[in-house]
């Protein structure tokens, strides 16, 4: 989760770290961002002085959000219960689509929210030091309401010391017109640079290892060929039902959750060809050769 480019010293004792998850009462913060902060905070990856802070519209406090997540944190207990003394909860609306229109005349929707992010951080800070925030916004929400949540994010909460990063979830957007129309207001708001899109299944293990798996395996690198291989079957199974996301399902559907994300990933890092290196940007030219030569599905 590390920041583009960012150069902060973490040892500093002014530098203070605030992940808000926006939706943390949903199935994605409890099964997926929560656990992998906690994670995080278990390998000595997160930097010392950081706060999580869950916002919702659910009538929460700080302890009821604690025993949400609890049973979701597998790890030693004195350590769930210490990365939870650093998770908060703020109540909260979104916001309407017309955020940025009325945005000079109406109160601020995130107004509470950027002010709690002020407190928890000056309560984070070394005693008489001056504190420099910088806020990660993890948006665990319907795409549907990236614009005027953004917006927000935007007029309330930017971290007037520090930087700002903004963390948005798969799927983005319904179709072409909408991922088009979503990212175009998005990048009004914000630089490339502040901006993060994520697909939270490329961080599962099995994904990270095919390409190494691929690539640095002297009996399968020479193999892995139209020639030696006639088939490739990429199967998804979960043991489970929608649970509580019948709402999202019916708006979005199974296709644009799972297959037009998640699954052609994995068919991307199966197909493509060799990478010049591991950085980023390689990995990803050589998956969009892949893209590119797949017919369009009617």
């Amino acid at each position: 989760m590390a920041p583009k480019s960012d150069k902060t010293n973490w040892a500093d004792e002014s530098n203070v770290l605030t992940v808000t998850v926006l939706g943390c009462t949903g199935d994605l913060a409890k099964k997926k961002t929560y656990p992998a902060l906690f994670a995080l905070f278990l390998h000595e990856h997160m930097p010392p002085r950081t706060v999580v802070l869950g916002y919702a519209r659910s009538p929460l406090t700080d302890e009821s959000l604690r025993e949400r997540i609890r049973p979701a944190l597998k790890g030693p207990k004195d350590q769930v219960e210490a990365f939870l003394a650093s998770c908060f909860f703020q109540q909260g609306e979104y916001g309407s689509d017309d955020a940025r229109e009325n945005a000079e005349s109406d109160p601020p929707v995130f107004g509470a929210l950027g002010d709690r992010v002020a407190t928890l951080e000056a309560s984070r800070g070394f005693p008489g030091c001056r504190v420099t925030g910088h806020r990660i916004f993890y948006l665990a929400l319907p795409p549907s309401v990236y614009p005027p949540v953004c917006a927000n994010i935007k007029r309330a909460c930017m971290s007037p010391t520090g930087w700002t990063r903004i963390v948005v979830e798969k799927p983005f957007g319904k179709d072409l017109q909408s991922s088009e129309e979503l990212s175009a207001g998005i990048s009004e708001l914000f630089t490339e640079a502040q901006l993060y899109r994520i697909d939270h299944y490329l961080g599962k293990e099995l994904t990270q290892n095919l390409v190494v798996m691929r690539f640095a395996n002297r009996f399968l690198a020479p193999l892995w060929n139209r020639d030696n291989i006639a088939n490739v079957q990429i199967l998804f199974k979960e043991p489970f039902g929608t649970q509580g996301r019948g709402g999202y399902f019916d708006q979005y559907g199974i296709i644009r959750d799972i297959i037009q994300n998640h699954l052609l990933q994995l068919l991307c890092l199966v197909a493509m060809e060799k990478p010049c290196s591991l950085s980023p940007d390689d990995i990803r030219d050589e998956k969009l050769k892949v893209l590119r030569c797949i017919e369009p599905v009617r």
